[in-house]
């Protein structure tokens, strides 16, 4: 039973490991340049309230999902300014948003808020990160991010999945391919990376309800995937067991039938 679902979405995959740019956000507006027909994921880690000028309606698609923008320029356009609010404070964040044809695809952008603490106010205790969460943007790092990007998570060790090359009875109600890539562990925590791929026409809303595993957490990279042969057929589970690895959170594996 998944007892937490952590919603993290650090990178897009499309085959293969794409950079990330990371930005700081400090008040000033930051330029973001799309690519006509190519579209750029932004994460900022937490929901926005975005506010669309009129002026591209028709030009732009935006989409904002669990703390990313997906953003697709249609056409052309000059810089405009994109308003992005945060509901627990208030606060506002400036992208100046430009868009050229013919220009090739972008990489995913990292928005990494400043600090608001001042030298005249005390700075406030920092909750300790969950280390589910940290597993799995550790992992998350590992499989996507530039090696130079990866944040140092102190105590944990990569370690080899003891599983079978395919994964079948992960997601039996699916039309889904499973199998392991890699595995970390920190303390009593597993977190174990699964790339999923659909194997049929039809898109697949990935639902971490119908994992048939014993879990402690479970992340989606994307929360579907495309038809098979899109570049969006593919994804990656990020499977948190505690006390015992993946394997031992499997059920056992049906035996094949004995041939008379």
């Amino acid at each position: 039973m998944i007892r937490a679902l952590l919603c993290l979405t650090l990178g897009v995959l499309s085959g293969a490991a794409q950079a990330l740019e990371i930005r700081h956000w400090q008040r000033l507006p930051l330029d973001v340049p799309l690519a006509v027909g190519q579209e750029r994921v932004v994460f900022l880690d937490q929901p926005v309230r975005v506010g669309l000028p009129a002026a591209l309606t028709g030009k732009l698609r935006v989409q904002s999902a669990n703390g990313a923008l997906y953003l697709l320029a249609s056409a052309p356009f000059a810089s405009s300014r994109l308003h992005l609010q945060l509901p627990d404070t208030g606060e506002l964040i400036l992208l100046d948003l430009s868009a050229t044809a013919d220009s090739p695809a972008l990489e995913p952008l990292r928005i990494v808020q400043a600090s608001a603490t001042t030298a005249t106010e005390p700075a406030a205790t920092a909750a300790p990160t969950p280390i589910p969460v940290a597993l799995v943007r550790h992992a998350a790092q590992h499989l996507y991010a530039p090696l130079r990007t990866v944040e140092p998570l102190p105590g944990v060790r990569p370690v080899r999945p003891n599983l079978p090359p395919a994964l079948k009875h992960l997601l039996p109600s699916d039309p889904v391919d499973a199998r392991p890539l890699a595995a970390w562990r920190l303390a009593d925590h597993w977190v174990t990376a699964v790339l999923l791929r659909n194997r049929s026409d039809q898109p697949v809303t990935l639902d971490p309800r119908r994992l048939n595993a014993h879990l402690h957490a479970a992340s989606f990279q994307h929360e579907y995937l495309g038809a098979r042969g899109t570049p969006e057929d593919t994804s990656v589970a990020y499977l948190v067991t505690r006390g015992g690895s993946l394997e031992q959170a499997l059920p056992p594996q049906p035996r094949p039938e004995a041939r008379e």
